[in-house]
């Protein structure tokens, strides 16, 4: 019995209905590509997701503007600024594994998108990811002029995307957040902000601003290039075989509702799956419907109208399967062990990650982390190292950690104070984070937010040093119009040597030089923004060389580091360290006042 056929997004593209302005689509269509002509609704679909990516990772995203205002970034963005990163479903998945707590802003969306991918498998891959449809660009552009380079054969590669999809699994069970390396959109932000990102930067800012880069960045830039790459292999390779977050949509295929089946009136042609971008039929004609994103693309170019998109329990008068039918490739019990290995070591790494997170705390050597993050535990079980905050940071004062920290901090944020200091008047690092890593904060709460503690280096400050003592109040000055007055000028006695000559001076003018205005730090106030690191590196260490290194350092200590912030900023809890006085004043090494 013969079904109602679901083509729905191709039926202006028959031969009867080719008159009209019918037939001038068509023709402008075919212009384009067999995809185009044959697809044409998913088509525009993919542009216009891959125009909304670009237009909120580089307008929406773009903290600069004429006049920069705290609301730059609520007036720009009528959608969420990282929209697809809560579309991709492995990220929900993963950092709720990974963080032992469900982040229902993420997974709604993790959730809304598996639902709809029940009506239209794998919707995500074949309409909506803007890196897959990069990738088609490419292969269109430049691709299909090396198909002697495409593999001709099936081998054990065409299974990679699950046993990455099994590792990323354990590993988030484990505590070790890896989805970040290889999901679909961390990967495309990230690449876009190493590539497109920095040439915006560069070109609207100064090249001069940018910062400095190691072998880290040019390691994410190699893994990005090479996602490209793999299509000289083989169109969509990357979509096909690798992505980790098709591998979750293909396993959750088998909810399906539709289906892609085949008539008897079939003529053998291949047409099919020589158009077909996933790989998805067979070498019979059936369907791989682990792989199949119901494009319809391959319905669009069948030229006997055999390929129906029917629900999955409809029964037509299908074509009878070759003898013998083609079996898919089965998965490999080497791949799953590989993956329960590399799962066990981010296990071990992991737990050694947790110790010295709890070691750096004790010591006060961790990271500078941006305004709002959880405890540094949390924070690297959350951060996807999708690079939206590094974005929307003007300066900027974010920027992806190295090495140095461990492998496990690898392309996190971190606060770079000698690039620049942290806004008062910016809350966009915290409005834009997809996993909660970086918590949601208003900007009267920002302001408020401890994020580091300032010191002096009473070596180095020029009113401290005993050898050439220059009277200096930078750093004060940029406090107070920063607005935080958490930097003081409290006067330090100096012995005058040689003395002065007797009657040369009064009383007062005598007193008057034997004291010198040095800066205090008020741990209560200071919140770490490094406006005071910023400028005293920029004017004595870059403009005048005369000094080394700043001399006054922003560090890790007395921050707020919370699970979840108050909405009211007098609910933060009043923060403490070691070091600080009676007073609540953190004195510089060398002040009388210290010593008593």
């Amino acid at each position: 019995m013969s079904g109602r056929s679901a083509n729905v997004f191709f039926p202006f593209l028959k031969k009867r209905l080719r008159t009209g302005w019918r037939g001038t689509a068509w023709r402008w269509l075919e212009k384009l590509g067999p995809t185009w002509r044959s697809s044409p609704f998913r088509r525009v679909v993919q542009v216009l997701c891959l125009g909304l990516f670009l237009h909120a990772f580089f307008y929406v995203c773009w903290p600069y503007a004429s006049r920069f205002t705290p609301t730059l970034l609520a007036d720009r963005q009528w959608h969420p600024a990282e929209l697809f990163l809560l579309i991709d479903p492995l990220v929900g998945v993963s950092t709720a594994l990974a963080g032992k707590q469900a982040n229902w802003a993420t997974l709604w969306w993790t959730v809304g998108i598996l639902a709809f991918c029940i009506l239209v498998p794998r919707a995500f891959c074949g309409w909506f990811c803007p890196l897959g449809t990069l990738i088609d660009g490419f292969d269109w552009l430049i691709g299909r002029h090396f198909h002697r380079w495409h593999l001709k054969s099936t081998g054990w590669w065409v299974h990679i995307k699950y046993y990455l999809l099994a590792g990323v699994l354990l590993t988030s069970v484990f505590g070790f957040l890896t989805s970040g390396f290889v999901a679909a959109i961390p990967v495309l932000t990230r690449g876009a902000l190493f590539s497109g990102g920095r040439l915006q930067l560069g070109w609207f800012r100064g090249f001069s601003s940018l910062p400095a880069v190691g072998w880290t960045f040019w390691f994410s830039l190699g893994m990005f290039a090479g996602v490209f790459a793999l299509g000289l292999m083989g169109k969509r390779f990357w979509c096909r075989y690798v992505c980790p977050s098709g591998a979750l949509l293909s396993v959750f295929n088998v909810f399906r509702v539709g289906e892609r089946k085949v008539e008897s009136s079939c003529i053998n042609c291949n047409k099919c799956i020589e158009i077909c971008p996933f790989d998805a039929i067979l070498e019979d004609f059936t369907t791989r419907t682990a792989d199949c994103t119901y494009c319809q693309t391959c319905g669009g170019v069948c030229p006997t109208d055999a390929i129906k998109f029917v629900s999955r329990w409809n029964t037509i008068e299908l074509k009878v399967e070759n003898d013998p039918p083609v079996e898919p490739r089965p998965l490999s019990r080497r791949g799953f062990v590989s993956a329960a290995v590399l799962s066990a070591s981010a296990a071990a790494l992991s737990t050694v990650a947790a110790s010295t997170a709890s070691a750096a705390r004790k010591t006060g050597s961790l990271p500078l982390r941006p305004p709002g993050s959880v405890p540094e535990e949390d924070f690297l079980n959350l951060c996807i190292r999708c690079g939206e905050c590094f974005k929307v940071c003007p300066g900027p004062v974010l920027q992806p950690d190295g090495l140095g920290n461990g492998f496990e901090s690898l392309w996190t944020p971190v606060a770079v104070p000698t690039s620049a200091g942290c806004h008062q008047d910016c809350n966009f690092c915290t409005q834009v984070c997809p996993t909660g890593a970086i918590q949601p904060l208003d900007l009267l709460v920002k302001r408020q937010t401890h994020m580091g503690l300032a010191r002096v280096n009473t070596e180095t400050c020029l009113p401290f040093r005993d050898d050439d003592r220059q009277p200096c109040d930078l750093c004060y000055v940029e406090c107070e119009q920063a607005g935080y007055s958490a930097i003081r000028i409290e006067q330090l006695p100096i012995v005058l040597d040689p003395p002065p000559p007797e009657g040369m001076f009064s009383q007062d003018e005598i007193d008057a030089m034997s004291r010198i205005g040095v800066p205090v730090v008020d741990a209560e106030k200071c919140v770490g923004c490094g406006i005071c690191e910023y400028r005293c590196h920029e004017k004595y260490v870059v403009q005048l060389g005369e000094l080394a290194a700043s001399a006054i350092v922003v560090s890790a200590e007395n921050e707020h580091r919370l699970t979840k912030f108050p909405t009211d900023p007098a609910q933060l809890p009043t923060p403490n360290t070691p070091m600080m006085q009676e007073t609540g004043t953190v004195l510089p090494q060398g002040h009388p006042s210290a010593e008593r």
